[in-house]
């Protein structure tokens, strides 16, 4: 049936109450990986400041057509609309609407953001494209522009972009329902051990780019442990009229200056080099200039035209599995790490460049190099940021606990929410690890799910491990989960001494396991009230996390196979399930205090421990 116009008569009012599948419509244009545009390199026109705002509690705005902004009927009589935008309060963009009032810090529903912008095309010949370019919103988010639905995106902390080219004025609103309701049929699904922050927490962007023009790239290492070859892949929007096309990728500190002839909008080659590259390592971390050319394909007397030009800087190294052992450039790396929480005090989700410096200052006064980013993708920069600072991260999506494993839809949402962040953080030598999924019950329909995307990631980049955070078998005492078989890297969350009290269990766990692959414990601990005294038989107590830490570490650093560690967590942080006096709703499983101050004792444990630890040998 068509759309019909709502407002004008008593029919489509009627029309508008009753109508269920009104969410229809707006599904019919889903925003996925395949419309990613990488912003490397960009000129990036932020959209970020104060944006009207309303909760709306009941999803109005697109159950009734608010966004079309039709405020008279036919003949030009003023309709009692219930919306006012320039009435409503401002609020901060990025931001996380739960931090803002009092009355929405439990809030899930859908939130209405609106603001203005003026547009003057740039570029000649009217060949200019126009993007709106969002970071992270919390989850699902449709985007109106002047009265135009241009997109809708599923998916709580992955980027996507929309084209807005042909719905531009001089004068602009722009209108986005971000809707943050937990589902069981979403990723992650409505029952989790983390806090639900809603709202447009991170960048809002406009991108102006030519066409044709540059959309994504992949640079690496070929991953034979001689380190003299690079691969090379790119991709090309050739817009509505193709011309022959190539991509010159510059690497002056290398000599490198290689042309890629494109085909049907993709590239690709392999780039011998002339002298051995800068590794990049914790202990080094060097990130060479990239320059990417799109230049047109003329004749030899004629100078080809410079269609589109990024800039980026790249780590070049190799990550790879050889046995029980992780190799970081040809040579064993054990992770000396900790798992991390995308959770502030002040701003919850939403975070800045001085946030992500302090914490990787934190772990490496824990002596650490290693950082597992849980359970979802964290902010972009904070990838860029473990590049210059020689950081290793384990980057996962929220495949959590028990997601829908039977319904289709809801792998095609794991799967795009994964598509993305690979696409997104390909080029950053700091991720070393692909994570599938986080505690997963061992079922046939979760096997088949976690397999699926394993093979997804390796599609989209096989330069790195595949991993997932897999629970042990407490029947058998022992480290077996039949996904290990599609996983280069074992994860294992193991809580002895915590939620079973039994520590002794662990040794004959490690003694009974026999992994062909390495093993990195992606969790133990337990939690601690900072300040709590009692001794190590106290619950929540600052001894007993010690106590914990002090018998874990002793077992699992002798253990031969275990090549990692990322004990739960760096930080206390929010979370509504958990209400005893010691957690008031905060998960205290942190080594250090949700003030991001205050140590736990069991933080010099782990600080010691990974001090004893044999430096890495030379690259």
């Amino acid at each position: 049936m068509a759309e019909k116009t709502i407002g004008t008569t008593s029919e489509n009012f009627l029309e508008e109450i009753h109508r269920s599948n009104y969410e229809d419509l707006f599904l019919k244009r889903m925003c996925r990986w395949d419309s990613w545009i990488d912003p490397a390199g960009r000129t990036l026109e932020s959209l970020d400041g104060k944006w009207n705002f309303a909760p709306d509690w009941y999803d109005t705005c697109r159950r009734a057509g608010w966004y079309r902004e039709r405020t008279k009927d036919q003949e030009g009589r003023p309709l009692p609309v219930d919306f006012d935008w320039e009435s409503w309060e401002r609020i901060p963009v990025p931001s996380c609407w739960n931090l803002l009032k009092p009355e929405l810090h439990y809030f899930e529903g859908s939130g209405v953001y609106t603001r203005t912008f003026r547009y003057r095309p740039k570029g000649s010949g009217g060949k200019e494209r126009v993007f709106l370019y969002f970071e992270g919103a919390n989850y699902r988010t449709t985007v109106f522009l002047n009265g135009t639905h241009v997109g809708t995106h599923d998916g709580g902390s992955t980027p996507f972009a929309m084209e807005i080219t042909d719905n531009l004025r001089e004068e602009n609103r722009i209108i986005v329902s971000v809707e943050a309701y937990r589902r069981p049929d979403r990723v992650p699904m409505d029952n989790t051990d983390w806090f639900n922050y809603g709202g447009l927490y991170r960048n809002v962007y406009l991108i102006r780019l030519p066409s044709p023009f540059i959309r994504r790239w992949f640079l690496r290492l070929k991953g034979d442990g001689a380190f003299s070859t690079l691969l090379f892949d790119v991709e090309v929007d050739e817009g509505k009229d193709p011309v022959p096309l190539s991509v010159r990728l510059r690497i002056p500190l290398l000599g490198v200056d290689f042309p890629v002839e494109i085909q049907g909008g993709k590239g690709k080659a392999t780039i011998p080099l002339r002298k051995h590259p800068e590794l990049w390592s914790p202990e080094h971390p060097f990130l060479y200039p990239v320059e990417l050319l799109l230049e047109g394909i003329a004749g030899r007397s004629a100078e080809p035209p410079l269609w589109d030009r990024l800039q980026d800087r790249v780590g070049l190294r190799e990550i790879r599995v050889e046995g029980q052992q992780i190799l970081l450039n040809g040579k064993p790396v054990f992770l000396k790490g900790v798992s991390l929480h995308e959770d502030h005090i002040e701003m919850g989700k939403t975070t800045t460049p001085e946030i992500i410096r302090s914490t990787i200052r934190d772990l490496k006064e824990l002596q650490g190099n290693y950082l597992r980013l849980s359970h979802y993708p964290h902010d972009p920069r904070f990838a860029r940021i473990a590049d210059e600072e020689g950081v290793l991260l384990w980057e996962e999506i929220p495949v959590y606990w028990a997601i829908d494993f039977t319904n289709s839809a809801t792998y095609l949402d794991a799967e795009n929410q994964l598509s993305e962040l690979i696409l997104r953080d390909r080029n950053r030598a700091s991720v070393i690890i692909w994570s599938v999924g986080n505690e997963n019950p061992d079922t046939d329909a979760r096997l088949a799910f976690m397999s699926k995307l394993a093979r997804r990631a390796r599609e989209l980049d096989g330069s790195r491990p595949i991993s997932a955070a897999c629970l042990v078998n407490h029947v058998k005492l022992a480290i077996k989960d039949r996904l290990e078989e599609v996983l280069d890297i074992i994860g294992l969350n193991e809580y002895y001494g915590w939620y079973d009290p039994d520590l002794s269990k662990l040794g004959q766990l490690l003694s009974n396991s026999r992994p062909s692959k390495p093993v990195v414990i992606c969790e133990f601990g337990g939690g601690a009230r900072s300040g709590q005294g009692g001794t190590v038989e106290d619950l929540f107590s600052e001894g007993r996390q010690a106590w914990i830490y002090q018998e874990q570490l002793r077992l699992l650093g002798a253990c031969p196979y275990i090549k990692g560690l990322s004990p739960w967590i760096l930080y206390d942080f929010r979370c509504p399930r958990r209400l005893n006096r010691y957690q008031e709703y905060f998960n205290r499983k942190g080594l250090i205090d949700s003030d991001r101050k205050t140590r736990k004792a069991a933080f010099k444990v782990l600080a010691d421990f990974y001090k004893t630890l044999p430096p890495p040998e030379p690259g």
